[in-house]
């Protein structure tokens, strides 16, 4: 298994992973999946400024993370929101926490501070899977969002990834950061896979 940066080429094994979640789940508000075509654009779009990557073996895609603004506005701007996909069948081999350990060293080396995760709930495997890795729960929003024939809540983790700074200067773009940064972001990540 290997991280790495996502390519347009990866969006049908994306789809794939998330389109059943869309389909039959609360875990995500989208009612339809997106097409290949929508997802090719969002990941150009995100890594133009944010880290997307996903977890392989040979040809097939295991998992995905990726990052993005959390709000439009400039003073938001060193707050980011993450989120992880794992295909069912590579659960338990530490494919999440890899990737997300390897997107929050980019974003860290990238300057932003604040990481946030918005989880449908109820949902134990990925309240645990975020509280293992340092996020707290900052906000609980009741029956915010109908899905699968019901009222559904949403909770909101925080993590800070760096510092607070009295004069922060703004995140670089992911594509400003130099090979070994994003060498070292991965080989961290790629450490806490289960071979």
């Amino acid at each position: 298994m290997i991280l790495r940066l996502a390519t347009r080429a990866d969006a049908p094994g994306m789809l794939a992973i998330y389109g059943p979640v869309v389909q039959a789940s609360y875990a995500s508000f989208a009612v339809e999946p997106p097409t290949v075509e929508e997802i090719e654009g969002q990941i150009e779009q995100t890594l133009a400024h944010f880290p997307w990557l996903v977890c392989t073996e040979g040809d097939q895609i295991l998992g995905y993370a990726y990052a993005g603004p959390h709000r439009s506005r400039a003073g938001y701007r060193w707050a980011t929101e993450v989120s992880v996909y794992v295909h069912p069948e590579a659960h338990r081999q530490g494919i999440a926490r890899a990737l997300y350990t390897a997107l929050f060293a980019l974003l860290a080396a990238q300057g932003f501070v604040n990481v946030y995760a918005g989880i449908a709930l109820p949902n134990e495997a990925s309240v645990a899977l975020h509280e293992a890795l340092g996020f707290q729960q900052t906000a609980h929003y009741r029956q915010i969002g109908f899905k699968t024939h019901a009222w559904r809540d949403t909770g909101w983790w925080h993590r800070r990834i760096n510092p607070l700074d009295p004069d922060p200067a703004p995140p670089t773009s992911l594509t400003k950061l130099d090979a070994a940064e994003m060498e070292t972001a991965l080989a961290e990540g790629t450490a806490l896979l289960r071979t």
